[in-house]
C-alpha cells in the first residue's frame, strides 16, 4: 500500500533524481524541482514512486495548483488516484485546479471517475524553421522597436503586461521583482526581449526563451520558443502583435535554432489564426482539470 505524507520541507534531490525519470520517459516536466507550496510524497518500502506539488497561493483565480507524477516504473497501479485524493481532501472544499501534461488517455479516465472536469486547455504549438516562410516586421506609424534593456525596462514591461493579460490565471500577476529574478537565470537573452514603444512608451513586448536539449522532447534538439507577446489593449488591432511575433522568430532562426514552439490558450480563436499563418501546428495539448 502507498505510504502518502505532507511535507513543507522535502528532499529536494530525491525529488529532482525522480522527476527526472519521469521526464525521460514523457518528455516532462521541464522543471524538477518545484518551490514553495505543499509537496505530496508517496513511497513504496521508502522508495519515492508517487509525486504531487499543491501550490497552496493560487493562480489569480482563487484555485490552488497541483501537478502529479507518478514513476514510469510504477504507473497503473492505483498510485495516481491515491495522489488525487490526497489532494481533494487537502484541498478541503477550495477551488483545485489539476495538470496533466499530454492528456493523456489514463488522465482523462481518472479525472472523470474523481469528479474533474476539462477547464483549460494549453496547446503547445510547433513550427520548422527551415519550411516557415517569416518576413521583415512591419509596425504602425510612429512605433519602434527595440530590445529590453535590464535595469531599466521592467515596470514598464509589467505594466503592458497587466493590461495585456489581466483575463489570465498566472501571466497576468507577473510583478517586476518576478522579472528582475528571472534576469539572473541562464536562459535570460535581452537580445532576444522585444519591445515596441510609441511617443518613448511601451506598448507592446515579445519575450523569447530558448530551451536546451532534453531526450524525448521536442525530438532532442534545442527549440526557440516565443515565451510572452503581450500589446497594450490600447495598441491592438493594428497588426502589431505580428511584428513583435516577427521579431522574435526572426531571432530565433538567426541563433540557428531547426524549431519553434510556443503555448497559448485554446480557445484564443485570434492569436491561433494568427500563429497559423506564421507556420505554426498543433503539437501537444495540456489540460487542466478542475474540481
Amino acid at each position: 500500500m502507498l505510504d502518502v505524507v505532507w511535507t513543507g520541507e522535502p528532499d529536494t534531490e530525491e525529488i529532482r533524481r525522480f522527476l527526472l525519470a519521469v521526464r525521460e520517459a514523457d518528455g516532462k516536466p521541464e522543471d524538477t524541482g518545484f518551490a514553495g507550496g505543499l509537496h505530496l510524497l508517496g513511497r513504496l518500502e521508502g522508495e519515492l514512486v508517487a509525486y504531487a506539488h499543491l501550490d497552496t497561493e493560487g493562480d489569480s483565480h482563487g484555485n490552488q495548483v497541483a501537478e502529479l507524477f507518478v514513476h514510469p516504473s510504477r504507473r497503473r497501479s492505483g498510485h495516481g488516484r491515491t495522489l488525487v485524493k490526497a489532494l481533494v481532501e487537502r484541498a478541503a472544499g477550495k477551488p483545485l485546479r489539476v495538470w496533466a501534461h499530454g492528456d493523456h488517455p489514463a488522465a482523462v479516465h481518472l479525472a472523470g471517475t474523481e469528479g474533474f472536469r476539462r477547464a483549460r486547455e494549453l496547446l503547445i504549438l510547433h513550427a520548422d524553421v527551415e519550411t516557415a516562410d517569416w518576413p521583415e516586421p512591419v509596425t504602425g506609424e510612429g512605433i519602434t522597436l527595440r530590445t529590453f534593456v535590464p535595469g531599466q525596462d521592467e515596470e514598464a514591461m509589467v505594466r503592458v503586461n497587466a493590461r495585456a493579460f489581466d483575463w489570465h490565471p498566472e501571466q497576468g500577476a507577473l510583478t517586476a521583482d518576478e522579472v528582475r529574478a528571472t534576469e539572473t537565470e541562464a536562459w535570460f537573452d535581452a537580445g532576444g526581449f522585444f519591445l515596441a514603444e510609441r511617443d518613448g512608451e511601451v506598448i507592446g513586448f515579445h519575450w523569447t526563451k530558448v530551451h536546451e536539449a532534453v531526450p524525448g522532447r521536442f525530438g532532442g534538439e534545442p527549440a526557440g520558443e516565443v515565451y510572452v507577446v503581450g500589446i497594450d489593449p490600447d495598441a491592438q488591432g493594428g497588426g502589431l502583435g505580428k511584428a513583435l511575433t516577427l521579431a522574435g522568430l526572426r531571432y530565433l532562426r538567426d541563433r540557428g535554432l531547426g524549431q519553434v514552439i510556443l503555448y497559448v490558450e485554446g480557445d484564443n480563436a485570434p492569436a491561433l489564426a494568427v500563429y497559423s499563418k506564421l507556420g505554426f501546428t498543433r503539437y501537444e495539448v495540456d489540460v487542466q482539470y478542475a474540481r
